[in-house]
């Protein structure tokens, strides 16, 4: 008996260990990435949050899962464990050099080690992207580049801290190719301190309980996610193989095209399912590279970083939304997803010096293609499709005669769920905000005259896909405009019946003398002060028939002011009364009198035709 209770003491004594060690690591990150918010100066970084942290092992295993974050490979391969000191900190934003943790030359990451009894046992790191490091354009991602060296300066992993000690000759050099010197300083001591403070962090939990404990740990905290997604989310998988495809629109030096990337999914176990279960993707059929910089450099280290990143378009399989928000994705899932890459040349596999600032384009479009090819295996029960990041912004010269600099990524509507309209205005960046308008129009010379939902924006469908932004921002001095965006063609895809969103679009003087489309790829439109900049962000795609969707339903619609009384009508089929009551018998009857629609699992929306030789659907789209 006392040997029993001894085990079960031990037993509920490792396991409260356990979830303090989880807990630690969890506030670590968050206090790491509440510290580089409230010091650094960028409003990309401060205001907006486009950053974030990762607590790493020894094994250069990711043990954290609020966010992705970047990968320890490069640091380790250029200086191995045993030549790092306490105080150190490795910088490094060069994307063919970044083992696929980079996508862009914007995004500049830090990594600092955790030392127990003089040995490195972790790694904190942060990386976020930033205003300016230099190349052809402001904010260094110009849209016609057809080559990296365009793109602003490349920093392979260096050690920008030397026990301590700040290399101030490279500070220099990247503050020098920076056209705004003083907030990256800024942001890179914020990134530096914070990770340093981090590190100091976690020191203390590895001499609070042991190194051997904390590892023991950390391994359980990986093998309980590879668990957790192997029986709960693989097994909704049925096995076999699945194919499907999207694409980007245009590159910024051709003209638009179907730019493909393509998944076939193959779904193996041991054959319940369960046992053994893993995915392998290959990408197969993706296009070639682009001339133009919407390349990603996707095939290194096996595709480490594109697994986690992909990983959490699975946790749609969960049972319930709930139980999806609790699965994070760490290290753990990476043994469940095999990486099968074309030769180099592609859109995946770009060969230096490639251009890369727009890759944007290409890793949210995998998203999108793992979320079809997983609907066409479990009968559309994922989410439709989203597009939730796009750069605009304006430069130019302020009253004082001093260089402006403002970029922002506002969000779009995410896609309907099999069981729930999707959500407005989100952003895939974690705890990202569009810039306040108080602090933008103190800042910058320009007044921001609305800022709301874009109507009739959302997917329509059995449930809704969910609106996009509507900006208007009207200059006060003449200005440059910019847009790194897509899905400004082909919109955001509906499934099982529902129908695509709208797409991106940018008016500049809507209504007035001058009014203009602007290019979804553009580094200096001319804007006039006085004239107004419309930005309409994109719509998520619908979810199923959206004939079936309840009068209910769309009478609230209406109330909110999310659709109009003309989109009720065209897509719905639902006829408002002139006292905009629903007009339920003549609602019937247009409904009724509706075709039930394509042979096609998913709708692309009326652009995709332009581009594919006036096909409405590709082959892939049929189950």
């Amino acid at each position: 008996m006392e040997g029993t209770l001894a085990a079960i003491e031990l037993e509920v004594e490792t396991a409260i260990v356990l979830e303090i060690v989880e807990g630690t690591l969890a506030a670590i990150e968050l206090e790491v990435e509440t510290a580089i918010g409230r010091t650094a100066r960028s409003p990309m970084i401060r205001d907006a949050h486009d950053f974030r942290a990762g607590i790493h092992d020894r094994k250069l295993r990711k043990l954290t899962g609020r966010s992705y974050s970047a990968l320890v490979q490069p640091v380790a391969r250029d200086y191995p464990l045993s030549t790092m000191r306490p105080g150190d900190v490795f910088f490094h934003n060069d994307v063919y050099l970044s083992e696929g943790g980079i996508g862009h030359l914007p995004d500049l990451c830090v990594t600092v080690p955790v030392f127990h009894d003089d040995e490195v046992v972790a790694f904190v790191q942060a990386f976020g992207h930033h205003d300016d490091i230099g190349g052809a354009v402001p904010g260094s991602m110009p849209s016609a580049a057809t080559s990296v060296f365009e793109e602003g300066l490349m920093v392979p992993p260096i050690r920008l801290w030397d026990a301590g000690v700040p290399n101030e000759a490279a500070l220099k050099i990247m503050t020098r190719n920076s056209r705004m010197p003083d907030s990256l300083a800024a942001d890179l001591d914020a990134e530096c301190s914070a990770c340093l403070m981090g590190a100091r962090r976690l020191g203390e939990l590895f001499a609070r309980y042991g190194r051997e404990t904390v590892e023991a740990c950390f391994d359980t905290i990986l093998a309980n996610t590879t668990r957790v997604f192997q029986q709960e989310l693989l097994s909704k998988i049925p096995d076999g193989t699945y194919v499907w495809e999207d694409y980007a629109e245009h590159d910024g030096v051709d003209e638009p095209k179907l730019h493909a990337q393509r998944i076939t999914l193959t779904k193996v176990s041991a054959g319940d399912g369960v046992t053994d279960g893993r995915l392998i993707l290959d990408f197969t059929g993706t296009s070639p590279q682009a001339k133009g910089p919407i390349n990603h450099c996707a095939n290194y280290s096996d595709g480490n970083f594109l697994a986690k990143w992909l990983a959490p378009i699975l946790r749609n399989l969960a049972d319930s939304p709930e139980r999806m928000a609790e699965l994070d994705v760490n290290e753990g899932v990476v043994p469940l997803i095999e990486m099968k890459f074309p030769p180099p040349g592609t859109l995946l596999t770009p060969i230096f010096p490639a251009p890369t600032n727009a890759r944007t384009f290409v890793i949210l479009r995998l998203l999108g293609v793992l979320a079809g090819v997983v609907a066409k295996a479990v009968d559309g029960k994922m989410p439709a499709d989203q597009e939730t990041i796009r750069y605009t912004g304006v430069y130019g010269t302020d009253a004082e005669g001093q260089p402006y600099l403002m970029r922002e990524v506002l969000g779009g509507g995410s896609g309907g769920r099999y069981y729930a309209d999707g959500e407005d205005t989100i952003h895939v960046v974690p705890d990202s905000r569009n810039i306040p308008v108080e602090f933008a129009e103190a800042r910058w010379p320009f007044v921001v005259e609305s800022l709301g939902l874009a109507v009739d924006s959302g997917g329509a469908g059995r449930y809704r896909g969910g609106l996009g932004y509507e900006k208007h921002i009207r200059m006060l001095r003449d200005a440059s405009f910019m847009s790194i965006a897509d899905r400004s063609l082909l919109a955001c895809w509906g499934v099982r019946g529902g129908k695509a969103g709208r797409p991106f679009e940018v008016v500049i003087d809507p209504g007035g003398p001058n009014e203009r489309v602007v290019d979804a790829l553009a580094d200096a439109e001319p804007v006039r002060a006085g004239e107004v900049i419309r930005i309409r962000t994109t719509g998520g795609g619908g979810w199923g028939n959206p004939l079936e969707r309840p009068y209910d339903e769309v009478a609230q619609d209406l109330a909110w002011g999310k659709i109009s009384a003309a989109g009720a009508l065209s897509d719905y089929g639902v006829v408002v009364a002139s006292d905009g009551s629903i007009d339920v018998a003549a609602s019937d009857e247009l409904r009724a009198s509706r075709a039930s629609g394509s042979e096609a699992f998913f709708d692309r929306g009326p652009g995709f035709p332009a581009l594919a030789g006036g096909r409405t659907h590709a082959d892939v789209d049929v189950l």
